[in-house]
């Protein structure tokens, strides 16, 4: 394993990004792609990496997808991930360059997700969570009201959910095999093909 790879492994290890804000609106607890910045940064510091992010504008059909890559590196190595969001064709109160920038913004903290391998399960502290849980009366500990694995960013099973939402697949099959997220069903949701 070369040192580049131990350092993120570090990095993966240490790093901790609490979902500490709360969207009124849809119920539920996130992390902000400043959040991620703001934790992230003593963490290169102290093993002298730096990170850059850099974004390119794809267009599918009548679609238009913000690519967002975050690339880790120690001089000589380097390690990238990308993720996509869509553009909204439009949304109130905003005009192009502020939609552009949100669609960014997601795209980009989704890619650091996937280097730091962020999880995105849901937070215990919110009601979603315990709406979501059983509790057990032998032992007293939560267990998931579902047996489904999480669909989580940087597995094989996601890049073949995202093959199948690119080729036309309903994203919302995807809840037939896995738990998947709010913010994860958003992403899949952002990625169909128009005819879709």
């Amino acid at each position: 394993m070369n040192e580049l790879n131990e350092k993120l492994l570090k990095i993966i290890q240490e790093l901790n990004v609490p979902k500490s804000r709360y969207n009124s609106f849809g119920n539920y607890n996130y992390r902000s792609l400043e959040d991620i910045y703001e934790s992230v940064k003593p963490l290169l510091a102290k093993y002298n990496l730096s990170l850059r992010m850099t974004d390119t504008i794809e267009a599918y059909g009548d679609r238009v997808y913000v690519k967002a890559t975050a690339t880790l590196s120690d001089g000589d190595n380097s390690h990238d991930v990308s993720a996509y969001a869509r553009e909204a064709v439009n949304k109130k109160g905003m005009d192009d360059s502020q939609i552009t920038g949100t669609a960014s913004s997601y795209a980009r903290k989704y890619a650091l997700s996937g280097l730091f391998l962020l999880d995105d399960i849901k937070d215990a502290d919110t009601e979603e969570y315990t709406r979501s849980t059983t509790v057990s009366a032998s032992n007293g500990k939560s267990i998931p009201a579902d047996d489904k694995p999480w669909l989580n960013e940087g597995t094989p099973e996601w890049e073949q959910a995202e093959d199948y939402v690119k080729n036309g697949g309903n994203p919302k099959n995807l809840r037939k095999r896995f738990a998947v997220s709010k913010p994860t069903m958003q992403y899949f949701e952002s990625i169909q093909p128009l005819n879709s």
